[in-house]
């Protein structure tokens, strides 16, 4: 298998959504926006992968002096991070950019919570937001597309969406990335995230982060008319948030219990409906 086919391979299997998007995608950008994500879910998964922090944070480490290139070892046995190098000199990423999301991602490693709604904003400006900077990066062909505040607003409404839709998940491993503020707010104690309590309170706490994510949503939908046309495609997974939001707050769904996620075909749709709103 090539470097390019199994960065695609890693990316459908790990984070289909993205590599649903990807088909939107002007097909000579394609390879490039697969080596991103790819990257992405390799940092993404590194928390799954080890059973304490310090090992995690040495692949993290990796990753750094990869990009700084002091990555010790043969960079050309690594498909993904040989299709990132390549990516990243042909489009002149920005490495400060790729450092910052590998940096977000060492809160992965912890079981700390984040404090308020504004650090949880940051976290997702620089897990998620970066990544729709880089991909609209990518589509400029390495030019500079403008568009930092779409780029920032969309992270942050495509972040919030998906930690909440993976809340049961993080919560087997002891983690929580709703803020201790809406918590405390909200009357709840961080067990009850962790048990799993589908109280009323439960369900008002994730509706006033669900309200969060939109607000972002909306503003991104805002700037998206004015940003570039070739940089459209970078966004088409923002497609997702709404029917996402709305499928967690249907009556009776219990996030712990139910699967939060769209069906394959649902995601297709949507990122389809979207796609023709860029247009």
């Amino acid at each position: 298998m090539s470097n390019e086919a199994y960065c695609a391979s890693l990316l459908r299997e790990h984070d289909r959504n993205r590599w649903l998007a990807n088909l939107f995608a002007p097909a000579e950008h394609r390879r490039g926006l697969n080596a991103l994500y790819a990257f992405n879910s390799e940092i993404e998964r590194i928390r799954d992968m080890v059973s304490e922090p310090l090992p995690g944070e040495v692949r993290l480490q990796w990753w750094r002096d990869l990009l700084e290139g002091q990555a010790r070892g043969h960079v050309s046995g690594h498909p993904v991070a040989s299709e990132l190098l390549a990516a990243v000199d042909r489009y002149h990423l920005p490495v400060s950019a790729l450092a910052t999301l590998i940096d977000a991602h060492t809160h992965d490693l912890y079981d700390d919570l984040l404090q308020s709604i504004g650090d949880l904003e940051g976290y997702c400006g620089e897990a998620y937001s970066s990544l729709f900077r880089l991909a609209s990066l990518i589509l400029a062909d390495g030019g500079d597309p403008g568009s930092a505040d779409l780029a920032g607003h969309a992270g942050v409404a495509y972040g919030i969406a998906s930690l909440m839709k993976q809340a049961a998940r993080h919560a087997a491993r002891g983690q929580i990335f709703v803020p201790a503020d809406l918590v405390l707010k909200h009357g709840m104690a961080r067990e009850d995230l962790l048990n799993g309590r589908n109280t009323e309170e439960m369900r008002a706490m994730f509706a006033e982060l669900a309200g969060v994510a939109r607000h972002h949503l909306d503003t991104a939908e805002q700037l998206l008319p004015a940003a570039p046309v070739t940089v459209a495609p970078a966004y088409i997974g923002l497609g997702l948030v709404d029917p996402l939001l709305r499928r967690m707050a249907r009556p009776g769904f219990d996030r712990f219990r139910h699967e939060a996620d769209l069906p394959q075909w649902r995601s297709q749709w949507h990122l389809w409906r979207f796609s023709r709103k860029l247009r």
